[in-house]
């Protein structure tokens, strides 16, 4: 049963004349006889009653009318969606983001929220590991987070931009007039980390070494608390550097160690389809001034 042979008959059946039918759908009146009989065929049973007077519906032809024109009608809406959806007029766009990733992407979302006011926004922060799995099961379109240290089976990776791990302090530390500072350095000073699991910490622990001994004195998985208790006190923390972007009364001092990059990246599943808005989200995450910032600091 095809769309075609379903707004042949209804036409038919509204005009009950098939010189009239073949006329408004412009095809030859053979041809739209000729569909009409395979839909017959098809389900089985005669339609319409011909005559050369008249047409008339038989009993399964007006049983078959109403969900006729409803399957046309509900194909007509399909389209309009479809092109709404690809016009960028609806939709909703889910996008995972770790809590380090959140200054970065302020910008990005208010702009998106401007100029396509009937996308509706879902952002989910989480750890890393939990936003890979929801990709997975495709609860979320893409991640926004920084490179794992081990790449993650079925994802692809696409760097945004390039990024450091540093350690946080407070303007008026003594480490903030510092161009950099080593490991062994961190461990005369008390420690505020990420809690274990999230993105910087696990870049941390992967690239200190097992010997160092740090005075870890408090633990937290949100950014937010953790950059006012370094404002506030002497204390240290470790973090991408892109984590404190427009954020004052703080500075990052790039850790002196090698392989300490943390590339700021866009996970999405591996062959799969991207959204017209995933698509548009992303271009301007890139053209935005946070990440253009962090591109140029690397020229």
């Amino acid at each position: 049963m095809e769309l075609r042979q379903l707004k042949y008959f209804v036409k038919v059946a509204d005009t009950l004349n098939f010189s009239e039918a073949a006329k408004a759908l412009c095809v030859t009146q053979s041809t739209l006889s000729q569909q009409v009989k395979q839909l017959e065929g098809e389900l089985g049973t005669q339609l319409l009653i011909r005559s050369s007077h008249s047409v008339t519906l038989t009993e399964a032809g007006e049983e078959l009318l109403p969900y006729a024109q409803k399957t046309l009608h509900d194909a007509e809406l399909c389209m309009v969606r479809i092109n709404d959806l690809n016009q960028l007029s609806a939709g909703t766009l889910n996008i995972g983001v770790t809590y380090s990733f959140s200054p970065i992407l302020t910008e990005t979302l208010l702009l998106f929220m401007r100029m396509y006011p009937q996308i509706k926004l879902n952002i989910l922060y989480k750890p890393m590991a939990e936003l890979m799995e929801l990709l997975r099961k495709r609860e979320v379109d893409f991640v926004l987070a920084f490179k794992p240290t081990q790449p993650v089976s079925g994802i692809e990776s696409h760097i945004l931009f390039q990024n450091r791990l540093s350690a946080i302090v407070g303007t008026f530390h003594p480490l903030a007039s510092r161009e950099s500072v080593t490991i062994s350095e961190l461990e005369k000073y008390d420690l505020a980390l990420p809690s274990q699991g999230l993105q910087a910490r696990n870049a941390f622990e992967h690239i200190a070494t097992p010997y160092n001994h740090f005075r870890i004195r408090i633990e937290l998985n949100e950014v937010n608390i953790l950059l006012k208790l370094i404002r506030q006190s002497q204390l240290v923390s470790v973090l991408a550097e892109a984590t404190i972007h427009d954020e004052s009364g703080v500075k990052a001092i790039p850790l002196d160690i090698p392989d300490n990059e943390m590339a700021g990246c866009v996970h999405t599943l591996k062959d799969t389809y991207r959204k017209r808005s995933m698509q548009e989200f992303i271009r301007l995450l890139g053209e935005s001034l946070a990440v253009r910032e962090r591109q140029n600091a690397w020229i």
